[in-house]
């Protein structure tokens, strides 16, 4: 039950990666506007990033909650991955079936506590701090948990206060946290940019 339950966090971190990045964001296209295969979710997160950008990071749509329509999509767009992933594993992992039900759950937590909470945010999920208001939207993809990003090495810091203490962003002994950077630095090196209090975005 618990290593389903595990490995159904590590494959939930990994579609994080790959739905901020290829569904909420678009791919880009040479002469024309990006692509999605849910162009509402498409549409509803560049309006988050617009409302974030002008606002230090809160974003009033959670405080409207249900009522305000990007919110909506985004708990439909949750039920619908639970809907899907929690019944595709359920018949050979109940562990990583419960697991996909707590991901989504724990991922509204978090953004919404992040975008009504900016300084929480600041300090326990930089990650996702920086994907708003670093310079480079594109990168820092994970919202919970930066594993994939080290894995695919799209963590992009701004700051050294934006650097969390290491590559699995949760409390560790000082002597884990370096040794686990020391590998990163190594092997998945961050890459660094400029923080930019405001740009225009263009979806």
């Amino acid at each position: 039950m618990w290593k389903g339950f595990i490995a159904g966090l590590v494959v939930a971190n990994g579609f994080e990666w790959v739905a901020h990045k290829y569904v909420l964001h678009g791919v880009h296209r040479q002469g024309k506007t990006r692509f999605s295969p849910v162009p509402k979710s498409m549409r509803s997160h560049w309006e988050h990033h617009r409302e974030v950008r002008k606002t230090s990071f809160f974003d009033h749509g959670y405080v409207e909650g249900l009522s305000n329509w990007r919110t909506m999509n985004e708990v439909q767009s949750l039920a619908v991955v639970v809907g899907v992933f929690g019944l595709a594993f359920y018949p050979f992992s109940k562990g990583m079936a419960l697991s996909t039900v707590y991901s989504a759950c724990n991922y509204y937590y978090i953004h919404r506590h992040a975008h009504l909470e900016p300084e929480w945010a600041m300090k326990k999920i930089p990650w996702h701090y920086d994907h708003h208001m670093n310079s480079n939207q594109d990168a820092n993809w994970c919202v919970t948990k930066p594993w994939f990003d080290y894995v695919m090495g799209t963590r992009v810091i701004s700051s050294p206060e934006l650097q969390e203490n290491n590559p699995l962003g949760i409390a560790l002994p000082k002597r884990i946290s370096n040794l686990l950077n020391q590998v990163v630095k190594r092997y998945r090196p961050v890459k660094w940019t400029v923080k930019q209090d405001r740009f225009s975005i263009s979806s």
